[in-house]
């Protein structure tokens, strides 16, 4: 897959390759995790500095030492390209050969609770809270409807039949939805037929429009360049203070490290490579990698960040390296990364080839875990968009506020640092009492006080120079689009500036008749302030 250009995740050893004479050196002795992190050298042969790369990722973890295990393939594109992508799956394997996988929703304990107690309520029966219970448990894990897997196609080979394998229906009853859709749950069929997952995702959006932005290729950015290294494990990049954007971490608005969770994470561990990186994302994918687990052996110093367990594949490679048989190793890496635990035998093997009692224990906790080839895919995308914030900010924060930012609060935003400090404060205060929508509005202020913070601001909407839907860069920072004004939609938003394309508009009255938006919509734009140079009514309309 890294051959063909499939990926740009190289899964070899570290290494050091010349990009002249193709002299190669593995350095596989366990020193180091991935080529970015060896020092730099000169080719000996012809005095070319030498390329870095391998990310060690042993191919069994993906099909099983002897290729009897099932592959995992996802594949992660732009959102606005998946379409475009299950399109192209669908020409190379023909259309009668791919279908999308179909789920089963299930009835939940708690919905199963209420329709047993709607039912003695309708029928006047009283019930014991015990029996209550009772029925409910013989309706939970009932199907209650069908639907569909947001990115997985099953792909049937060319000799066979998909009736072979499971009948197909229309997903929760709709014909007229379009998609057909496996009738079988995909995980009663996966281990038969192969399924990929073409995934949306905006990483690779971001990455585009931060390339059109800067002209600054994405693959031109050295993974381990210096300054954007530091930002994952300080605010100094930033020239700011922990103080300033309420953050000892300058990782807001970055995939996978701006949450909050990860950033205390960061906190802990204060990474310096990108090996560190990797096994944080790892550990903050993980379920129960992390929490009472990895973070408790790393602060009682046990262990480090660079011993702990953190990708599904670190089982395998370091029970080798200790000298359990390869079968045994990634048997028992299977059996932890779905938490399954382990066997006394398991144990007993690990006790007599030397594995740590900590180690042994830490398996034990462990629900499910993160492939590395995941990781290394994800810190990848990280790295490089930490990259534009710090030498690109304008063209960051533009990225990230059209692409990222679904809720964007135009009114706050505009009134300045203290207005959004307070904000946040405020949904702070609030806690679990915060509505779901200022629960996702608050990483996007977290991003707009940094941006603040940094010497940037918000231009209000402007008639002529605002985008319908993206954030535009200018010398003192972004300027709001028609959409980022909240009751104007995508549509009225485009609507404005296809009108706009005509000419200037002479009256409020022109720009409602060229553009066909609403009065709501009219309105709107006057209080933002966007239509005050324009007179309600032309003279032309008064007396022509």
């Amino acid at each position: 897959a890294y051959l063909t250009g499939i990926t740009e995740v190289n899964p070899l050893s570290p290494h050091y390759r010349c990009p002249q004479c193709c002299h190669t050196r593995f350095v596989d002795d366990g020193s180091v995790d991935c080529g970015v992190d060896l020092p730099e050298e000169i080719c000996p042969r012809c005095g070319t500095v030498l390329a870095r790369d391998g990310f060690s990722i042993p191919f069994e973890t993906f099909l099983g030492f002897e290729g009897d295990k099932v592959p995992d393939i996802d594949l992660n594109f732009s959102g606005e390209y998946q379409a475009r992508a299950h399109q192209y799956v669908e020409e190379v394997f023909g259309q009668e050969h791919v279908f999308r996988a179909g789920t089963i929703n299930t009835l939940a304990r708690a919905s199963a609770i209420g329709m047993v107690r709607n039912y003695a309520e309708k029928t006047g029966s009283r019930l014991r809270k015990g029996e209550v219970l009772r029925l409910a448990a013989g309706i939970t894990g009932v199907k209650r409807t069908s639907g569909q897997h947001p990115g997985g196609l099953i792909v049937v080979p060319q000799e066979k039949d998909i009736h072979q394998f499971t009948p197909l229906n229309y997903p929760a009853n709709k014909a007229d939805s379009g998609i057909i859709t496996t009738h079988f749950d995909y995980h009663s069929i996966n281990e038969r037929l192969v399924k990929l997952d073409i995934l949306g995702h905006d990483d690779p959006t971001m990455i585009k429009a931060l390339e059109d932005l800067t002209g600054h290729s994405a693959l031109d950015i050295p993974l381990n360049e210096d300054l954007t290294m530091k930002l994952f494990s300080g605010v100094e990049p930033l020239e700011v203070t922990p103080e300033d954007i309420r953050s000892p971490i300058g990782t807001y608005g970055i995939p996978e490290f701006g949450t909050r969770f990860v950033r205390q994470m960061l906190e802990v561990t204060r990474p310096a490579s990108f090996s560190e990186l990797i096994r944080i994302s790892g550990l903050s994918h993980g379920t129960d990698v992390w929490l009472n687990n990895a973070q408790d052996l790393i602060k009682n110093g046990t262990t480090d960040l660079k011993q702990v367990i953190a990708t599904r594949d670190d089982i395998m490679t370091f029970l080798i390296r200790q000298g359990l048989p390869k079968k045994q190793a990634f048997k028992i890496m299977e059996s932890v990364r779905k938490g399954r635990g382990l066997v006394p035998d398991e144990v007993k093997a690990m006790k007599e080839a030397g594995v740590p009692l900590w180690y042994i224990e830490s398996c034990q906790k462990i629900k499910y875990m993160f492939p590395r080839a995941h990781a290394v895919a994800y810190v990848m995308m990280a790295f490089r968009i930490a990259f534009y914030k710090v030498y690109y900010p304008r063209e960051f924060y533009a990225g990230f506020f059209s692409i990222r930012a679904e809720d964007f609060d135009a009114e706050v935003s505009l009134r300045g640092y203290d207005a959004i400090r307070n904000s946040i404060e405020n949904i702070e205060k609030m806690g679990s009492s915060a509505s779901p929508k200022e629960r996702k509005l608050l990483p996007v202020l977290e991003v707009a006080l940094e941006m603040y913070a940094r010497g940037f601001q918000f231009l209000p909407v402007h008639l002529y120079d605002s985008h319908a839907t993206r954030f535009l860069v200018c010398p003192q920072g972004l300027i709001l689009p028609f959409s980022s004004l909240s009751g104007v939609g995508d549509k009225a938003a485009e609507s404005i500036v296809k009108a706009r394309e005509q000419g200037e508009f002479v009256s409020v009255e022109d720009l409602q008749l060229r553009s066909g938006i609403s009065r709501a919509v009219i309105d709107i734009l006057k209080q933002s302030g966007c239509l005050d140079s324009l007179p309600e009514t032309s003279q032309l309309s008064l007396f022509g």
